[in-house]
């Protein structure tokens, strides 16, 4: 029977074990938090997430939960600049869902806990031994060797540093901040909304089903920052974060992989973050149940370093500050809103990216 330590219980990590266990190999999954988070943190799912969650029927699950984001609506201070809808007829779905990350893990578990899989909560990843043939001390004392360990477990990787594995990049210096608010009410609960709301500030509200919302900014306080008025009646959660833009050099040391933030971190602009690591697990778990690894660094390097590129690019636009960038940006919503082909165009790389 193949052994796998899963260690980290985020979005990436239960996706790994979701997809083992339905290729019949149950593993251990730890993560050092003593219980789940209820905090939302990534909150949009892309189609191609769900295409590869389908085949365990978790999809299904996500789809019954989630509300779906239809359109993109743009603002400059409290003028609206652009309202598109946001589709693709050629994805698995039409649209990007938006979940709170608490309630897309909890899904996942129960998925799990069908296949008879739990997490143990409350145990850390402390060493590893012989990354080529992985041997695990926990911090509850215990210790076992493993065919397979795979490191989710974040942008502080314990996994990533016991295999010796660089993670170079940077960090940016501006203060980004979030909130996952209830609102009264909103204007627009179909899709996201932008704000520019000064040179170098931009605020964004994600609906999250029902009257929950999530609302990003960079600046410190994402809910001063917002120019449209938030009638907040429920903050579930408010909190600063500073950007890390960093790629592991190589996701595998022996039998070790890296997967998710462990292995990537890039800004939140695009939302691609959650949906890499979902990647990054079914792509190892699919390639450890053939048990053919060899190739998994080289498979999922290359498409984190072209997210990185994107969305590097896309801050740089949004959060610009010189009349040269806001130039570029006030020229790109001019075109898309009289242009319908280019809208088509940027709806599907939005969906499809």
């Amino acid at each position: 029977m193949t052994r796998v330590l899963i260690v980290g219980a985020g979005p990436t990590g239960l996706a790994a074990g979701v997809e083992l266990a339905r290729h019949g190999i149950l593993p251990t999954i730890i993560d050092r938090r003593h219980e789940p988070s209820g905090l939302s943190r990534a909150v949009g799912i892309t189609p191609r997430s769900l295409a590869l969650l389908a085949p365990s029927g978790v999809a299904d699950a996500i789809l019954e939960a989630a509300t779906p984001l239809r359109s993109l609506y743009v603002y400059s201070g409290s003028s609206l600049s652009l309202s598109t809808p946001v589709s693709s007829e050629r994805a698995f779905v039409p649209h990007l869902m938006g979940l709170a990350q608490d309630e897309t893990e909890a899904i996942m578990r129960r998925a799990l806990r069908a296949k008879g899989v739990g997490v143990r909560y409350g145990v850390a990843l402390e060493r590893i031994h012989d990354p080529d043939a992985p041997t695990a001390h926990l911090s509850d004392g215990s210790s076992a060797t493993f065919d397979y360990i795979v490191g989710a477990d974040g942008v502080g990787s314990t996994t990533r540093a016991q295999a010796g594995i660089d993670f170079p990049g940077y960090e940016l210096g501006e203060e980004w901040s979030i909130a996952d608010v209830d609102l009264s009410e909103w204007r627009h609960p179909d899709g996201f909304t932008l704000m520019r709301v000064a040179p170098g500030i931009v605020a964004v509200v994600v609906p999250l089903g029902g009257a929950r919302f999530r609302v990003l900014s960079s600046t410190p306080d994402a809910l001063e920052a917002a120019s449209l008025p938030l009638d907040v009646t429920h903050e579930h959660r408010t909190g600063t974060f500073q950007i890390s833009v960093r790629q592991a050099e190589t996701y595998s040391a022996g039998r070790v992989h890296l997967a998710g933030d462990a292995a990537h971190c890039h800004s939140p602009v695009g939302g691609r973050g959650m949906n890499l690591g979902i990647a990054d697990g079914v792509a190892l778990a699919k390639r450890i149940a053939s048990g053919d690894t060899a190739g998994y660094s080289l498979e999922r390097h290359p498409e984190a370093a072209e997210a990185i590129r994107t969305t590097e690019r896309a801050r740089h636009m949004l959060v610009g500050r010189s009349r040269w960038q806001r130039a570029v940006l006030d020229s790109a919503l001019l075109a898309l809103r009289h242009t319908p082909a280019l809208r088509r165009r940027m709806a599907r790389f939005v969906v499809e990216f």
